[in-house]
């Protein structure tokens, strides 16, 4: 248990400027410049689908059928979604989901930042901030499941791999 209160214990989450009055959190990359755009973090769940599934090809993902994409996000504990805002206009440039037994444990899902604003934090903000509102739902057991090329970039967030000697299993059908 000594990785889970090492990554839980750590007082920063996310550092935003300020909450909106829509209850989204507004990421300060450090310019108080009005016209620069800002990074905006929403748990809203009313999401256009078909941009979802734009972001997520643009990191190369396989398409997804968008009623089954719907259904996940429909049954998913928590939907985070990370906007670039200019002006009026907003751009989904950040996603994650985890689905969660409401009590002690969430699994992280379908992580993906565009690769336009990748190598600037972006990802490790969108996973401080999943991981503050599930730790603020008081779940305390947070899993994920990585690709081999993006294990470090979650091992530079605290998780380790195969913690305490858990080994994941999976059943598929034939």
């Amino acid at each position: 248990m000594v990785f889970w209160k090492k990554l839980f214990n750590n007082p920063d989450a996310v550092d935003t400027s300020k909450t909106t009055e829509s209850g989204e959190e507004v990421l300060n990359l450090g310019s108080k410049d009005d016209s620069q755009p800002q990074i905006v973090f929403s748990t809203d769940r009313d999401l256009d689908y078909y941009e979802l599934e734009e972001l997520c090809d643009r990191v190369g993902w396989a398409r997804r059928p968008l009623r089954k994409v719907k259904i996940a996000i429909e049954h998913s504990f928590l939907v985070v979604s990370m906007w670039e805002v200019k002006g009026k206009k907003r751009r989904l440039i950040g996603f994650s989901r985890a689905t969660s037994d409401h009590a002690f444990n969430a699994t992280i899902w379908d992580v993906v930042v565009d690769p336009k604003y990748q190598g600037q934090g972006l990802g490790k903000a969108l996973m401080k901030y999943s991981i503050s509102q599930l730790r603020s739902a008081d779940i305390s057991n947070i899993t994920l499941f990585a690709d081999p090329q993006v294990v470090k970039f979650y091992q530079r967030l605290g998780f380790i791999v195969d913690p305490e000697g858990i080994k994941g299993m999976f059943w598929y059908p034939d």
